[in-house]
């Protein structure tokens, strides 16, 4: 099988980089990290790029482009621990695409690719432990239109989204509704994260709403799969550059008059690394080529993608703090931000373990059919 990438994408990839080492640097990091985790000029600076309507129909003001595509990028703004919640707007912007209204399509997919309205998933509540089908969130019809009253918990960026896709139950089944931020008797309440990024406990007290995808759960889920694929793909940008400074350092620091990346027992734990950053990296691929297979396929591929990604997050992270020694627990050396940044990704849209339960469970059913 051919896994070369395009001269498009090399390009593509290639653009996002450059913004990334040029307009992105560390120090540029922790200004905005210090600003609250967000920064909207940032962000701008990605849509100008054109990245914002990635997964955007030409019709509505976007590139057209497809899951390989998001790849290429998320893994470059990976290796640069972007704060900024790209990879939400793809989620969005790929399910309205697919499951939307055309009215919803219309209102929203333009402003959503030039940048001018950012639109995050709003689905976590906390006692659904990652279960989609978890909702206590209720609509009701209103008029023309639609109440909602719900709180939803860990919403990337929600306090500076322009609006939010909100699951909520409708008629006992979960349909999928757009929210604007300034809608009354809504209110988000933002905080830092422990990677330094931004979220907010979003609350809705019989708020307006409009009706964007009726069959919700089968959207959510679909939903959920580009973001498991999206965080695979951000992690092995995250994990080849942690590997890059860890190899960096190694080789920069001496002790009795050598470099540390001469000692033996020093090269096999980074050859480890290497060995799960590739697990890693085929595994990510993996995911990306399964977006587009039929609802069990590609639930049973990313579950399994995630598992491995989970593990080789936790691996890289570990050594990588380990073999730089005291400095790599500092908050002024990059190395800890990677380690930080690993470990959210490896609870988004669910943990190892809930993952490796998913992976148990589909087997198991599986068996029950050839049974």
């Amino acid at each position: 099988m051919d896994f070369d990438f395009s001269d498009d994408q090399e390009q593509l990839r290639d653009a996002v980089r450059r913004w990334v080492d040029k307009g992105y640097g560390f120090e540029r990091r922790r200004g905005i990290v210090a600003e609250g985790g967000f920064s909207r000029e940032a962000y701008g600076e990605l849509a100008e790029l054109g990245l914002a309507g990635l997964y955007i129909a030409e019709e509505h003001g976007g590139l057209g482009f497809g899951p390989v595509d998001g790849m290429v990028v998320l893994e470059e703004l990976g290796r640069g621990i972007v704060l900024e919640p790209l990879a939400q707007t793809l989620i969005v912007s790929g399910v309205l695409g697919a499951y939307g209204t055309d009215a919803t399509k219309a209102a929203w997919l333009p402003k959503i690719a030039t940048g001018e309205a950012l639109v995050v998933l709003a689905h976590q509540e906390r006692k659904a432990r990652y279960r989609l089908d978890v909702c206590e969130a209720k609509a009701v019809a209103a008029g023309d239109g639609y109440r909602l009253t719900a709180s939803k918990s860990i919403v990337p960026a929600g306090d500076a989204a322009d609006a939010w896709l909100v699951p909520a139950q409708l008629d006992g089944k979960i349909a999928l509704f757009v929210v604007e931020r300034g809608a009354t008797g809504a209110t988000a309440t933002g905080y830092l994260t422990q990677d330094g990024s931004r979220a907010a406990e979003v609350a809705l007290a019989d708020t307006p709403a409009q009706l964007a995808v009726q069959d919700g759960l089968t959207a959510l889920r679909h939903a959920a799969d580009i973001g498991i694929a999206s965080a695979c793909a951000e992690a092995v940008g995250t994990m080849d550059k942690a590997v890059a400074l860890t190899v960096e350092y190694l080789n920069t620091r001496k002790q009795f008059g050598v470099a540390i990346g001469s000692f033996q027992a020093l090269r096999h734990r980074l050859a480890d690394m290497k060995m799960q950053l590739e697990l890693a990296r085929s595994m990510g691929y993996y995911a990306t080529l399964k977006l587009d297979a039929p609802a069990e396929e590609r639930g049973r591929a990313l579950a399994r993608a995630k598992v491995q990604l989970g593990q080789s997050m936790r691996f890289v992270g570990q050594q990588s703090v380990q073999l730089h020694g005291g400095i790599g627990m500092t908050d002024e050396y990059i190395a800890s931000h990677y380690f930080k940044r690993l470990t959210q990704l490896e609870m988004t849209f669910g943990d190892t373990l809930h993952h490796l339960g998913e992976v148990s469970a589909r087997m198991q059913d599986t068996a029950g059919v050839f049974a």
